[in-house]
Parts: C-alpha cells; structure tokens; sequence
C-alpha cells in the first residue's frame, strides 16, 4: 500500500511542526469555533502580542489559519481544508500499517 500525498512534504512538515506547539493547537481550536481577532486571541494567552502573531504566522505559512483584514483589526479563521487533508494523510498510514499488522497476523496463523 502506498500513501498517496495531497500535501507535498514540506507542507506536511509545515503542518505537523505548527501542531507540534500546545499554544498553536489551541489557536486552531478557537478560531474553529469561531474567526477571531489576533487581539482577542492574546487576551486569553500569558503570553506577549508579539509573541501570538508569531504563533499566528506559523499557522498561517501552514495554511492551517487564514488572516484577513478588517479595518485595523486582523482576523483569523481556521482553514479545515488543510486540516482535512492533514487527517487524510494520518488515516491513509493507519490504513497501511493496520495492513501490515493484518499480512503479520496472517503469516503468523501460517505457522501454526
């Protein structure tokens, strides 16, 4: 079985390096919810401004936000598309290693 990748390799590592950071998941969380301001999201955090929109443009180099301007105020949505594909991507090596274990289990009952 071969996994067919959507994502080149540099945007799975993109993605998965963005997920690795607990601050980052949570941004995803939220703004899955609901699109929030960049404001709003450093309120919650004990953490610097600064400090989210850099947590935000990781997100965003890895498609998993989208930011966009209203007036002065930077808003950020999840993007599930990418998300979509990232959890296509975790299903298809399920598959192929529960194949594996499967031929193992039946090599195995060969045996006896």
């Amino acid at each position: 079985m071969v996994v067919e990748l959507e994502l080149s390799d540099g945007d799975v590592d993109r993605i998965f390096r963005a997920l690795a950071d607990r601050t980052r998941r949570d941004i995803v969380r939220r703004t899955i919810e609901a699109e929030q301001s960049v404001s709003t999201l450093a309120a919650t955090y004990d953490i610097s401004f600064a400090a989210v929109q850099k947590h935000v443009a990781v997100l965003e180099a890895a498609q998993l936000v989208v930011k966009r301007a209203e007036g002065r105020e930077r808003l950020v949505r999840a993007n599930p598309a990418t998300l979509a594909r990232a959890r296509r991507l975790l299903a298809d090596y399920e598959r192929m290693w529960r194949a594996r274990v499967d031929r193992l289990d039946d090599l195995l009952a060969e045996d006896l």
